[in-house]
């Protein structure tokens, strides 16, 4: 009886610890919270989101403490760069040993090749199935112009970009390799004869000239950004962003593959010409240049044209962490102790 009694009034004061510790870190939060509001612009609603994520953070921990065990309060970076430039690596990787294996291992296959629509879709479900996979953990980009788009349209820090394209580029380099090896194993491979590169004039699967080809890769790229821009804002249904944007990209290589075999993607691009025959290094430096010069125009647009409900969401934002914060730690402050 003894020890029933010790174990009651230990757990009355552990209780009374945690509706301390509670109360104690929710005045921190809403006097972030207070100070914020004399904050201005930008910099005022960044300090305001992260008071009130902290504000979430904390009803959480508590939650946490209610239900058996701590959970550990949200770091601002729960993933490190090297975990992100880790998942843009196998995803590029991916792509490219996807879309391209597709193109130069079973397009033409006798009787059964996939032909001209299977590889536009092998490229549209390479992207689909690591948004599924990588996007919570880098946003799944597996594109220089993609992530430079990203920042041209305000929803990507310009000092990460360097390290995405690097990890996109290297990817793709090394996705290339594994496709070259394996096409190497069949007797009279040769790559200079193809490699699912991409090019213009003698090098485009339809004999397409420069300027064709640099407005093919402006516009493809323009639109796919702006998909992606759109079926990513935060008002766009949950959940569906990765069907829209692969079969996006599908479309995409349904009209520009007889063009330039379709590149809207500089890593894509580079890791196959390293390959490839001379012409496609030649005319590399173009698949970088309109891909993103189309992304960057799409990201300037989309931020004009979603301006007022950007502000918008930003607002329901921080007022929905405020609503869920203060119904997760209302019961746990308010209960009386034992």
């Amino acid at each position: 009886m003894g020890s029933i009694r010790f174990t009651g009034m230990d757990s009355g004061a552990k209780e009374r610890d945690e509706g301390a510790a509670a109360a104690t870190l929710r005045a921190a939060a809403l006097d972030r919270l207070r100070q914020a509001a004399a904050g201005r612009d930008a910099e005022r609603f960044e300090r305001l989101v992260w008071a009130a994520l902290d504000l979430l953070d904390c009803a959480r921990s508590v939650s946490g403490h209610r239900n058996g065990g701590p959970r550990p309060i949200a770091s601002k970076e729960e993933y490190s760069v090297f975990r992100k430039l880790t998942a843009e690596f196998l995803g590029t990787l991916w792509l490219v040993l996807g879309g391209c294996g597709a193109a130069v291992l079973a397009a033409k296959f006798p009787e059964v090749g996939i032909g001209l629509v299977g590889v536009s879709f092998a490229f549209g479900l390479t992207v689909l199935t690591m948004a599924y996979t990588i996007g919570h953990i880098s946003g799944c980009h597996l594109n220089p112009a993609v992530t430079l788009g990203l920042v041209a349209a305000g929803r990507f820090k310009p000092s990460q970009a360097p390290g995405y394209v690097a990890a996109q580029v290297l990817g793709a380099v090394a996705g290339a390799a594994v496709l070259f090896v394996i096409a190497s194993g069949k007797a009279g491979f040769d790559a200079a004869a193809g490699f699912a590169t991409n090019g213009y004039g003698a090098a485009s699967p339809g004999g397409y000239g420069f300027a064709a080809a640099l407005l093919t890769e402006m516009a493809m790229t323009f639109f796919f950004l702006l998909i992606i821009l759109g079926a990513t804002s935060e008002r766009a249904p949950k959940d569906f962003a990765p069907i829209a944007i692969g079969l996006g990209l599908t479309l995409v290589h349904l009209i520009s593959i007889p063009v330039t075999n379709t590149s809207v993607n500089p890593a894509r691009s580079t890791g196959v010409a390293l390959f490839g025959p001379d012409a496609a290094f030649a005319q590399l430096w173009l698949f970088w240049v309109a891909p993103i010069a189309g992304a960057a125009a799409a990201g300037l647009v989309h931020a004009w044209l979603g301006a007022e409900d950007s502000a918008a969401d930003r607002e329901a934002a921080v007022r929905e962490a405020m609503r869920s914060a203060g119904e997760a730690l209302a019961p746990a402050t308010a209960r009386e102790p034992r």
